[in-house]
């Protein structure tokens, strides 16, 4: 018998200092709790704050690097505890930098992913990573996906063929940089962040859940917009470009089982039909 879980996607704002974004993780952590949730998703960068500027970032003014094993991760997982916490943040490894996330609780490390798709800007400062695998949770089959990755479709489709239910999305997804609007409302990245939200979700039929950042650093203004998708890409739970929390309850494998009765979009796939995609040169 399958059973609900309460999962919450959280929308804040990190900055630089590796000491209050612990902090502020804590109190994240801590409301999560009090809704009861099981899963917290945490925007991108919530551990030293991300670039101030997408097209040329200052090799000087980086987030900090930070270690898989360091003591910070570690004090993350204390705060934890029995919760399992997604969260990204600038990794050092191998004298390099990468854009990563880790799915932890208390009990230690569940899942580790490196960012395959850098924008141009991040290219400069960043390695990318080169694959990604879904891993299994107390809570089901999870992958992990990092902003930017949710415009590839091929990304959260290979997790959906590695049998993930959930695919979780920290951000750090801003306005648009070259054609801001007026209004939040109708920026096109605003747009973009929601549509690809619910478009992976449904395609993939799975729980989609994208946290992201707000407020502004640098030169960015960040959409906030996080949300919790079910597996026919209707929104279950949303914040706006304020700071919050979107909860909401759902039995995971009994939803993605009733969007699956008929049309299975996965085993209906036809590969043999596809091109192939070419490798730049």
């Amino acid at each position: 018998m399958t059973q609900a879980i309460r999962i919450a996607a959280a929308a804040a704002h990190f900055g630089r200092d590796v000491a209050r974004s612990v902090e502020r993780i804590g109190m994240v952590i801590s409301v999560a709790r009090k809704a009861s949730a099981d899963l917290l998703v945490l925007p991108h960068a919530a551990l030293g704050g991300y670039l101030a500027d997408l097209r040329s970032p200052d090799p000087d003014s980086l987030p900090p690097a930070i270690l898989a094993d360091s003591a910070t991760i570690r004090q993350v997982a204390s705060l934890a505890e029995s919760m399992i916490v997604v969260f990204g943040y600038t990794e050092k490894s191998d004298g390099l930098r990468w854009n990563s996330a880790v799915c932890l609780s208390g009990d230690g490390i569940l899942g580790r992913y490196r960012k395959v798709h850098q924008t141009p800007g991040e290219a400069l400062r960043y390695a990318a990573g080169d694959g990604n695998a879904a891993f299994d949770t107390p809570l089901g089959r999870m992958g992990l996906l990092i902003d930017y990755d949710k415009t590839f479709p091929e990304a959260a489709r290979s997790l959906a063929l590695d049998d993930a239910q959930i695919i979780a999305c920290p951000a750090a997804w801003p306005a648009s940089v070259t054609q801001r609007a007026a209004r939040m409302a109708r920026d096109r990245q605003s747009r973009l962040f929601d549509l690809y939200d619910q478009a992976r979700a449904a395609e993939n039929q799975l729980v989609w859940v994208s946290a992201n950042q707000t407020g502004s650093f640098g030169g960015l203004q960040f959409l906030g917009q996080s949300k919790v998708v079910g597996p026919g890409g209707d929104v279950l739970a949303r914040t706006w470009a304020k700071a919050g929390l979107a909860v909401a309850e759902i039995d995971v494998e009994a939803e993605i089982k009733r969007a699956r009765l008929v049309l299975h979009h996965v085993t209906e796939l036809r590969p043999d039909t596809y091109r192939s995609v070419p490798r730049k040169p």
